[in-house]
């Protein structure tokens, strides 16, 4: 199954094991941010997830690198 066919979300966040989630060095500390992870061997690999910081058991979104990356440098 090819990266294009992966549904672009998971229903929760817990499903993508052994990922490390990253908040922002700019995030206040009240939980009003989002968390990045980029998920290892598997059918999310080399897709970059996004999850809400408050609801860490929620659904994660899955983004190409490149697509993220536009999104990173268009809110700069």
């Amino acid at each position: 199954m090819s990266a294009l066919s992966l549904p672009r979300n998971v229903p929760s966040s817990t499903a993508l094991h052994d990922v490390r989630w990253l908040r922002s060095s700019r995030s206040t500390g009240m939980n009003n941010c989002v968390e990045t992870a980029r998920p290892g061997p598997g059918a999310w690999a080399g897709l970059v997830a996004v999850r809400d910081s408050k609801n860490t058991a929620g659904p994660a979104l899955l983004f190409a690198p490149e697509a993220w990356e536009g999104f990173i440098a268009a809110l700069r």
